[in-house]
């Protein structure tokens, strides 16, 4: 079994090779959750990702004659990165088996960093299985996103660097997939500092270890906004350690996720995954369970899909009432829409998008529906945007 010497061994082997990145207070966020919450910036890494913890601590590792057959790995992206990039710095080969699904910019950065990469399958299972049987024909060394002591003993000198940074941390929020990172941060800190909980957070779609330490038969969906957590089986390695040293496990569907997302790149102005927010996302559906703590979150990635970014930013400004979209029935006469416009505009909002709708509407046939997405100050303004349409002789409302 795992213990604190493997990962102090770890970090040892890490010195000058990955950064040691920050972990300081927000206090904003300290603010808006009643606990004192310190962030630990993963996303800081060269690769965007704690995940090259790990392979550097396993690539490290290896014997001369593991060396010249060079290793493959499967992943959705952080650890595939994580791997190439060390391959290359030790001069290995490196192939890297990616689901078809994976974001580009992690498929394009992977084979930037060197690696062969091999797009197959829908899920991490699928490509996992083919992994395994390349490694098999090329007499490659797997190095697994997870289930391997050496991985997550890398992965746990996070917990190291935060508690020695902040040695009041009580409680850590870690978000999980394989459950390679929670496992070596639990071991870490527990042996440090007994007294310390450990709370994993999974989503919904994807509570395959939540279900093995509960006992329960959650229904597993196909995607989710965390695809760096979609595991579907747990790691036999990470999941002893887990049912040994960690306290409970969290679930958060994928709208606490996406608030997470938007509110630590407007407040801490730093941009994180789907899988790195979950443990702030978790705090944000539970603020009772950590009030009053001293809570350390691990902002696990930054990799995410500027595509997926801007849905999530612009569904974010909807959720806070900063984009709304209003009906406005009037007369279809010229001028009308001029009126309109002009009416939101000295309201003092923003005209982001007009649709006119003749067809579908019950309006008698010389009226007409106009759908205006604005952009607003909040809920509020939302209000007074449309009680300065109705004051002008408009029916006016959200939709």
């Amino acid at each position: 079994m795992l213990s604190l010497p493997d990962i102090q061994a770890a970090a040892a082997r890490l010195q000058g090779q990955v950064l040691r990145t920050p972990c300081v207070e927000s206090r904003t966020l300290s603010e808006l959750t009643g606990a004192r919450v310190f962030l630990k910036f993963e996303n800081l890494q060269f690769t965007a990702s704690f995940k090259e913890r790990g392979a550097c601590n396993k690539l490290g590792q290896l014997s001369e004659a593991e060396r010249r057959r060079g290793v493959i790995a499967m992943s959705a992206g952080n650890h595939a990165q994580g791997v190439a990039y060390h391959a290359q710095r030790l001069g290995l080969r490196a192939v890297i088996v990616m689901p078809r699904f994976t974001p580009g910019v992690k498929v394009e950065r992977t084979r930037g960093f060197g690696a062969e990469v091999v797009l197959h399958g829908d899920t991490l299972e699928e490509a996992r299985a083919h992994a395994m049987e390349l490694a098999e024909r090329d007499k490659l060394v797997l190095v697994h996103p997870y289930d391997d002591e050496a991985i997550v003993a890398g992965q746990g000198t996070v917990a190291l660097e935060m508690l020695a940074d902040v040695p009041d941390i009580d409680t850590l929020v870690v978000s999980v997939g394989g459950g390679g990172l929670i496992a070596g941060m639990a071991v870490a800190a527990k042996a440090l500092k007994p007294g310390i909980q450990v709370v994993g957070v999974q989503t919904l779609r994807f509570p395959n270890m939540y279900n093995a330490i509960k006992r329960t038969s959650l229904p597993q969906g196909l995607s989710t906004i965390a695809e760096g957590i979609a595991v579907g089986t747990p790691g036999r390695v990470p999941r002893e350690i887990i049912e040994r040293h960690v306290d409970d496990m969290v679930l958060v569907d994928e709208g606490d996720i996406e608030q997470a997302i938007v509110m630590l790149l407007e407040i801490e102005k730093t941009l994180v995954e789907g899988a790195g927010a979950a443990g702030l996302a978790a705090m944000l559906k539970e603020p009772a369970r950590f009030a009053g703590r001293t809570v350390g979150l691990v902002l696990g990635g930054g990799n995410i899909d500027p595509l997926l970014l801007a849905a999530i930013i612009e569904r974010g400004m909807v959720r806070a009432g900063r984009l709304a979209r209003i009906r406005v029935s009037t007369r279809d006469v010229p001028g009308s829409l001029a009126r309109i416009t002009a009416t939101v505009a000295e309201a003092g909002a923003n005209v982001n998008e007009v649709h006119h709708q003749r067809a579908f509407t019950m309006l008698a046939a010389q009226n007409v529906d106009i759908e205006l997405v604005i952009q607003t100050r909040g809920p509020a303004h939302i209000d007074a945007v449309l009680q300065a349409l109705r004051a002008a002789g408009n029916q006016a409302e959200r939709q």
